[in-house]
């Protein structure tokens, strides 16, 4: 039995496989030397000898003590490779100690020089981030690249690029999907278009909100709100409504650029025209004519007033085929005239019914220009225009019509900063009444199932969705004051969609027997399922070890949404003892809350610093009990987890249990068993005593189960332990089938991971 006067010396056969290590408990003082001779040790790749952390040269071997309580460290070098690293002997020695300490106390690791937790890099679970290394095995970390400004898309986001934000016509884009509440600058739904009346402009917009219903908050041009604005007119269109504001699709011909018009007859004059109103495919029942008198309409007498002159055009059209061949003769629209006695611009506009068909326009100027520089007489062509047959929109989007006077107050610039801040209504689901009418929402859980039932998502059933998850969650974070604010403007898949919703909530998304399910990493308390040396297989468990290095972040620099200044912002957190001085920073898309931003930032730092040992066991079927996020028990001699066994017998009056393993009760300790049920889940620790031997332990309470302890039934498995060291406890990363047996790979818990966002 070992004694705490022995030394203890570590062998790491492989220091990137810290379970590939011998331990030996040394009694009196003998040298190194002599104890490896004893023991017939024989290195076969080169090896570091350390004593309590420092390094021991060979010379150095036959004169140094094991004394009482020494830690001796064999470490063998790996060979080949190359490395990468500044130090690799420094990152092997961080290894050793790492295992030594595991093993022997936070106090050993002390004594190496070494403060806190140390670990090496394992796939899946560390990832760079901005230069600094930050670690999380369950939930992953922000997604970097969605979406921003950098994104691949040939269009920015006109959400999340600063420089990208106006209205446009994101030709080929993705329409936005929005959730939440959030500022957004809409895109263009069709061309803009102008029309004059009573000599005034008026420009026409058609923007596109998004799919679904909307809660308008606030609708302003640049930073001031439309109500500041009498010259404009608006009206919100809800999905499948009557647009009365915006004729839905109209169509210009961009080579008419305000060309004077001069008479035929004049020097230089002719006919413009002929222009293509409307693309291939297309018909247009209606044809608008533009013309602009720039310098207005007079003739300014030698007294000072001005006299009155006219203008006099013809505007004809003619029907063309696909490929521009005129198919009908011109056709006389109208000889129109107008005139005024004014040196203000003139603009008008003219309409003109036509058979529905592709057509062409030219216009001609019929009367002769005054040239007189006491004349004001310009006729130009500024636009024409054909009004599309039957144009249609999807009937699932929101969209926002304008109609806007032109002033000083509104510029052409500021047209096209028109902004709106809304909130998206969905569904809400419950258990009892099922799904409501859309609601204005910024729930996490209801953006996440909108994604996965709708059309322009996955297009699942309910029956495909773990509802009754969704809505237990929706009252978590409510709680919490945890939401999703965001728009998904850029190409993506669903399923990255669906992690990115998911993903502020703390949680991921998964399939499981086609149904998809999400985990929220939170306390739990109650594993479903105990792994012993009863079922784990032999040699099959692993302990991997994630290692901090030089590049490891020790604080964690939080990017959100401000929603005062609809900019990115940014929060800074730590945990207590860190320097600061190596910020990972991430991007929380759909935060748009400093406080949410914070926690989140406080709970990767933590799982960053207290999750760093991955575990991989084999088992049977049992394996399977468990799925993603679970919480399982890991009771295991070799990193001394515990003590396991069976049951041998059990004396319900006597409430004595005797065990198939010899148990290491401590002298004024208080110690614990756990008992597997049926099922493979484990009941809640019940407190036992040492009763006549050390294998016959007595309850302090009659277990909630009926224990099995021979005959045809499997024996009841145990864990046995002070404290809270009767098992490790773990939380299940993946389970996969592995021939007739079941992988199972977890990361160790802790507590503090859940607590850290408290304070």
């Amino acid at each position: 039995m070992p004694s705490s006067n022995d030394g203890v010396v570590v062998w790491l056969r492989n220091p990137f496989d810290p379970h590939e290590r011998d331990v030996h408990h040394v009694q009196g003082n003998t040298t190194i030397s002599q104890w490896m001779n004893q023991e017939l040790i024989v290195f076969e790749q080169p090896t570091l000898v350390l004593k309590n952390g420092k390094p021991v040269l060979m010379a150095e071997r036959c004169v140094t003590l094991i004394e009482a309580g020494d830690v001796i460290a064999l470490v063998s070098l790996p060979q080949g490779g190359g490395g990468g690293g500044k130090n690799p002997l420094q990152t092997v020695l961080m290894i050793a100690v790492l295992v030594v300490a595991n093993a022997y106390g936070a106090e050993l690791a002390a004594s190496f020089g070494y403060s806190g937790a140390v670990a090496t890099s394992v796939a899946s679970t560390a990832i760079a981030v901005t230069g600094s290394i930050i670690v999380n095995a369950l939930v992953p970390l922000p997604n970097q690249s969605l979406p921003n400004a950098t994104a691949s898309s040939s269009s920015p986001s006109p959400t999340y690029s600063l420089q990208a934000r106006g209205n446009y016509g994101r030709l080929s884009q993705p329409i936005p999907v929005v959730y939440g509440q959030h500022l957004i600058y809409p895109d263009l739904a069709a061309m803009p278009y102008t029309e004059y009346v009573d000599n005034e402009e008026y420009l026409h917009q058609l923007h596109v909100i998004g799919i679904g219903h909307f809660q308008f908050e606030e609708l302003s041009i640049d930073d001031s709100p439309i109500a500041s604005f009498e010259e404009v007119q608006a009206q919100v269109i809800e999905p499948g409504g009557q647009n009365t504001l915006f004729n839905n699709d109209v169509v210009t011909a961009a080579e008419v650029t305000g060309q004077e018009l001069i008479a035929v007859a004049d020097t230089g004059g002719s006919i413009i025209g002929p222009f293509a109103l409307n693309p291939v495919g297309t018909q247009i029942n209606q044809i608008g004519i533009d013309v602009v008198m720039m310098r207005g309409l007079y003739y300014a007498t030698d007294s000072g007033t001005l006299d009155s002159r006219a203008v006099q055009w013809r505007v004809e059209a003619r029907t063309i085929n696909d490929d521009g061949d005129a198919t009908s003769g011109w056709i006389h629209l109208a000889d129109e005239s107008y005139s005024a006695a004014t040196n203000t611009a003139q603009r008008r506009t003219y309409k003109y019914g036509v058979g529905a068909g592709r057509y062409e326009v030219r216009v001609q100027r019929l009367d002769t220009k005054d040239t007189s520089n006491r004349a004001g007489h310009e006729l130009r062509w500024g636009q024409a225009k054909g009004y599309l047959v039957n144009p249609s929109l999807p009937s699932d989007l929101t969209l926002l019509a304008l109609r806007m006077r032109a002033t000083d107050n509104l510029s052409q610039r500021s047209s096209r900063l028109v902004n709106c801040l809304v909130t998206r209504k969905l569904p809400v689901w419950s258990k009892t009444t099922g799904w409501s009418a859309p609601q204005a929402t910024r729930s996490i859980a209801w953006a996440f199932a909108d994604a996965v039932r709708s059309s322009y998502g996955a297009g699942l059933p309910d029956a495909k969705i773990d509802l009754n998850a969704l809505a237990r969650l929706d009252g978590v974070w409510s709680a919490r004051g945890d939401t999703f604010n965001g728009v998904f403007d850029q190409n993506l898949t669903v399923w990255d969609a669906m992690g990115q919703i998911a993903r502020a909530g703390r949680a991921v998304p998964f399939l499981q027997g086609g149904i998809v399910r999400i985990v929220r990493d939170e306390p739990k308390t109650i594993p479903v399922a105990l792994f012993s040396t009863r079922n784990i297989v032999r040699s099959s468990l692993k302990i991997q070890y994630v290692m901090p290095g030089d590049a490891t972040a020790d604080a964690v620099t939080v990017e959100y949404f401000n929603p005062k200044s609809w900019k990115p912002d940014e929060v800074t957190v730590a945990l207590a003892g860190s320097a600061l001085s190596k910020p990972a920073r991430l991007k929380l898309f759909g935060c748009t809350d400093k406080f949410q931003a914070m926690r989140e930032g406080k709970y990767i730092a933590a799982a960053n610093r207290y999750r760093r040992r991955i575990i991989t066991f084999r088992t049977e079927l049992e394996g399977l009990i468990p799925t993603y996020g679970d919480l399982v028990a890991i009771s295991h001699d070799m990193p001394s987890w515990g003590v396991s066994g069976e049951a041998l017998s059990w004396d319900g009056a006597s409430k004595v249990l005797v065990c198939s393993e010899r148990l290491p009760w401590q002298t004024g300790a208080n110690h614990y068993i756990a008992l597997r049920r049926v099922d493979g889940s484990v009941t809640d620790p019940i407190g036992v005593t040492l009763g006549a031997t050390e294998r016959h332990a007595v309850l302090q309470q009659a277990p909630s189960i009926a224990l099995q302890t021979g005959g045809g039934e499997e024996r009841t498995h145990f864990a046995f332990g002070v404290g809270q060291t009767w098992a490790q406890m773990a939380r299940v990363m993946s389970v996969k089938p592995r021939a007739d047996l079941v992988e199972v790979t977890c990361v160790a818990e802790s507590a503090s991971v859940h607590t850290a966002d408290q304070t």
